[in-house]
């Protein structure tokens, strides 16, 4: 890792299957392992400058609020920004992997003007909801 890219803010995820979580994030959706604990069941994989921490839940330590059920992370999604979104969706409809939200172009308004995104929304093996996104620009 490098300082450089290291945010301050990284979430750690519970998962039930570390290696299918793997497969998702880094097989699916372009992440790699910065690093892994294998014995604990923990990989840190990053995607550019989005760092997250998976974890499987029953091994090593896991700091458990309320019940896991299914799906998880509900109320949250986690954005991240790729270079081209429609790249990211062509490999998920490849894989047969379902999309929560189709791909949109939408415009927020951000200041005095509006930032464009090209987005769409998916879920990882566990529930927990991401919303890929690639900038299409300001007006």
């Amino acid at each position: 890792m490098t300082d450089v890219l290291e945010p301050a803010l990284v979430p750690e995820l519970l998962v039930a299957d570390l290696d299918r979580s793997l497969a998702f994030w880094c097989g699916l959706c372009g992440f790699t392992v910065s690093y892994a604990r294998p014995d604990e069941r923990f990989a840190y994989v990053v995607l550019g400058s989005a760092h997250l921490m998976l974890e499987q839940v029953g091994v090593g330590r896991n700091w458990v609020t309320g019940p896991l059920d299914a799906p998880l992370g509900r109320g949250v999604n986690f954005q991240v920004s790729v270079p081209d979104s429609g790249a990211l969706v062509a490999v998920l409809r490849d894989a047969d992997w379902p999309l929560f939200m189709e791909p949109e172009t939408k415009w927020y308004p951000v200041g005095g003007e509006e930032a464009g995104v090209e987005q769409f929304l998916v879920q990882d093996p566990d529930g927990y909801l991401v919303r890929f996104q690639s900038s299409v620009g300001r007006r």
